[in-house]
């Protein structure tokens, strides 16, 4: 397991507040609270979670870097293959943006949309933490044209309304609070968390209910094999309910989504026995799951079979998949950087922008790891998923 930096006494101060909250949550049930539950206290609990307290997330001072930190490229190439969708449908159509990070795809987005005579009516950021919206508000305000800021609103949940438009979310969907289940004598049951004499956390299985059940059972259904006895993976049979919600009252449109993970038979496969699970510090990797809760990311991978089941049961059109390197190229990641480095204002700001290509097409980088799904309803993406299909995986 690596060395992780150490915490200041401020940081392990508020780890061990938010330690006392899941312990009084555990005592409280009974001795035990789903894996699920841990995770969505870890990440979420109001002011002492992850992403709901203060601490810097993104980019080199904080725990790892997404996409849009990187630098303009990835956010204008999404605003491209969406750029269709929107001028199909028209002058009222709505952007929705899940979880903004710092502003940075915002940021760009708009203003590429802008240029290409694509702009929405409005462009909602559906962002649960109060920290990271203020963050959002405060580099859009100073980087953006006031006639482009007005279109953007925070908003606290989906739209409910009827509307026509985009839904995006880049890596959102391995920061849900997934079940963590596991195999025994054929039999399956849910990770739970428990507390040993001292107080510190411990893994404590007991038998799934009926819907974690029937969702292990469907996914071991299209399995070469059986789950092995031992076998320990996470699952999301909340996934059809969670899209149903965000996509509200989406009338005509498309989904996008961006982030890392594998096909059903890859994910399940017999040698990766202990799921996919694992946290963030610091841009340290570990498997300690326990260590430090407030303080590190909790991140699982994504099922992409389960999430084109979960639009396609929702009432979308599959329209493409592939890895984030075949997206970015279809969408003129090529022409993109080359205007950007035509721009550019000495030869390290032309360096910066390679290396950011590089960083998001590679296979060793982000090219492969991570890959995107889009889906449709009365729209098409035009060029979007024309090159890399993945669908076959699926």
């Amino acid at each position: 397991m690596p060395r992780l930096p150490t915490p200041d006494p401020t940081a392990l101060a508020h780890s061990e507040r938010l330690r006392a909250v899941i312990q009084e949550q555990i005592f409280a049930s009974g001795g035990a609270i789903p894996f699920s539950r841990f995770m969505e206290l870890c990440l979420y609990a109001p002011g002492l979670g992850y992403y709901s307290a203060g601490a810097i997330k993104f980019g080199n001072a904080g725990d790892f870097v997404t996409a849009p930190e990187l630098g303009p490229l990835f956010a204008a190439c999404v605003a491209d293959s969406v750029a269709p969708v929107l001028q199909q449908l028209g002058a009222d159509s709505h952007f929705l943006e899940i979880g903004g990070g710092s502003g940075a795809f915002a940021e760009v987005a708009l203003k590429r949309l802008l240029a290409l005579d694509a702009l929405p009516a409005r462009y909602a950021i559906l962002e649960p933490s109060a920290d990271l919206r203020q963050r959002q508000r405060q580099r859009l305000q100073q980087q953006l044209d006031p006639l482009l800021l007005d279109l953007v609103e925070w908003v606290d949940g989906p739209i409910g309304a009827t509307w026509d438009g985009v839904v995006f979310a880049n890596e959102v969907v391995d920061a849900l609070p997934t079940p963590r289940f596991c195999m025994r004598d054929g039999d399956i049951y849910e990770e739970h968390v428990a507390l040993d004499g001292e107080g510190n956390f411990i893994r404590n299985d007991r038998p799934a209910d009926a819907l974690l059940t029937a969702a292990v059972r469907h996914v071991e259904s299209q399995l070469d094999a059986a789950l092995a006895d031992g076998y320990r993976s996470e699952l999301l049979p909340q996934l059809p309910y969670w899209i149903q919600a965000v996509v509200g009252g989406l009338r005509s449109g498309a989904l996008l989504f961006v982030d890392y993970g594998h096909d059903r038979r890859t994910y399940y496969q017999p040698g990766r026995d202990d799921g996919t699970l694992r946290a963030f510090y610091r841009h340290h990797v570990t498997n300690d799951l326990y260590g430090l809760p407030g303080l590190q990311d909790l991140t699982a991978s994504v099922d992409f079979t389960a999430l084109a089941e979960a639009c396609s049961g929702a009432g979308f059109d599959f329209s493409g998949y592939c890895s984030q390197a075949s997206f970015l190229i279809a969408n003129g990641i090529e022409q993109r950087l080359a205007e950007a480095e035509a721009r550019a204002p000495d030869e390290a700001g032309r360096y910066r922008l390679r290396q950011e290509t590089k960083r998001l097409t590679l296979p060793g980088e982000m090219g492969e790891r991570f890959q995107v799904m889009g889906f449709a309803r009365d729209v098409e993406f035009g060029a979007a998923f024309l090159a890399g299909d993945l669908s076959w995986r699926l």
